[in-house]
């Protein structure tokens, strides 16, 4: 393994936060300058607003940023108002339906409330900007972009790129429009040299492609090296992408998922994955991340209460981390509902597949149906036969009834 002399990549390395660099000596070069100078080096994200928030699959690399800023450098997060307008075609089997200007701008403020969770934005020379792509392609003219910017780009090569040949090689349709994608992401990378000095962009693994977009314009364009550093592909154990879960999403703003929800989605992880958890979502020291991973049998379950106790704390707050585990602790401990746990009011009868839904316990009705057919429901901690059931006053039990989904997920009716 290289040994590095920055103290960023070293940190990330050892976190494992490292896969791919586009020159791992040259990058390392100019981060270990900037630390010697005291000069912040500047790099970017990038994230077009196809959601109002991100989830926990989204935030390898914005924890990659919090480090980057941590050690004194400045992150530029950049929210793609218009390349979400065309849809990025990676990992894509087909055009992404088209957003209108008022939705791209609602998940534009819900993406600076998910950064700012973790990221500082101010003034300061370390200080993070938020910068969006439509600015600048808005007024663009079309023949001048053509002739500065394309001019520079293979066909050639940019039918080699993942996002084209696979759909090529598997005889699907690919626009114009989604083909242009990756000269705009170039485009924007070159835009943040030329105005913020920005050397570097950190990314997933996903989007290696479009990095080395930019990083080859600049070295054509400008007789520059922009460096491109990615992350993998959060995943469980299992192969699938974390984050998502049972079609619903770890979201990081309370607009989407209660803090309790976001606690229990770390405190339900493997076992397997606590270690790699806790080097990427908590600031743990090593020599803690790896006493705790160590744990086994029942053990391992106090490391998860430490991860999702550190996680939640990162994302929501100290108090809404201590609401959290107070709650899970009464539910799982005590057997009765805390504060935290998804709560609808109590206007009537109501079957009790509609109030799984509502509590969000299940997506659908259907959904609902089959778990109880598998003896998955309880109410009031009773399992439940028959998908026909309307919940009425009498089944209050001091002022609430609590549904449970499974050993894990209860909501309670008030």
């Amino acid at each position: 393994m290289t040994q590095f002399k920055s103290e960023f990549l070293r940190i990330l390395t050892e976190r494992g936060f490292f896969n791919q660099c586009t020159n791992e000596e040259g990058f390392d070069a100019y981060l270990y300058e900037c630390e010697k100078t005291g000069t912040p080096a500047v790099g970017y994200l990038g994230s077009d607003p196809t959601a109002d928030s991100l989830h926990v699959g989204h935030l390898f690399p914005v924890m990659m940023m919090r480090w980057f800023q941590k050690l004194g450098n400045k992150p530029i997060m950049l929210v793609g108002g218009a390349t979400a307008r065309i849809g990025d075609p990676s990992g894509k089997d087909k055009l992404r339906p088209f957003m209108s200007s008022e939705t791209i701008a609602h998940n534009i403020d819900g993406l600076k409330d998910s950064y700012s969770r973790f990221i500082r934005f101010d003034d300061t020379p370390s200080g993070a900007i938020m910068v969006d792509n439509y600015d600048w392609f808005k007024d663009i003219n079309y023949l001048e972009f053509l002739r500065d910017v394309g001019t520079y780009y293979s066909v050639n090569r940019m039918l080699t790129m993942d996002s084209v040949k696979t759909r090529l090689e598997r005889e699907q349709q690919m626009s114009f429009l989604e083909f242009n994608y990756q000269l705009l992401q170039g485009y924007d990378f070159c835009r943040l040299y030329e105005k913020y000095g920005c050397r570097a962009q950190i990314s997933g693994s996903d989007q290696w492609g479009n990095i080395t977009s930019g990083t080859e314009l600049g070295r054509r364009k400008y007789d520059v090296e922009l460096f491109g550093f990615t992350c993998p592909i959060l995943t469980d154990a299992s192969g699938k992408k974390m984050g998502k879960s049972e079609g619903n999403a770890a979201w990081v703003n309370e607009s989407k998922l209660s803090s309790y929800d976001y606690y229990q989605y770390f405190r339900n992880i493997g076992d397997t994955e606590v270690g790699k958890c806790l080097r990427i979502f908590t600031e743990f020291p090593m020599d803690e991340v790896r006493r705790l991973e160590a744990l086994k049998d029942k053990e391992i379950n106090e490391a998860k209460k430490i991860l999702a106790f550190e996680a939640t704390k990162l994302c929501r707050g100290e108090e809404a981390a201590k609401a959290a585990a107070e709650t899970a602790r009464k539910t799982f401990e005590e057997g009765v509902g805390g504060g935290e746990l998804p709560t609808i009011a109590f206007a009537g009868d109501i079957a009790l597949t509609e109030a799984l839904v509502q509590l969000k316990l299940t997506a659908s009705k259907g959904e609902a149906k089959r778990l109880i057919a598998q003896n998955g429901v309880k109410v009031n901690d009773a399992v439940v036969a028959g998908d026909n059931i309307i919940l009425t006053a009498a089944d209050m039990q001091n002022g609430q009834i609590k549904l449970s989904v499974g050993k894990k997920k209860h909501g309670l009716i008030k």
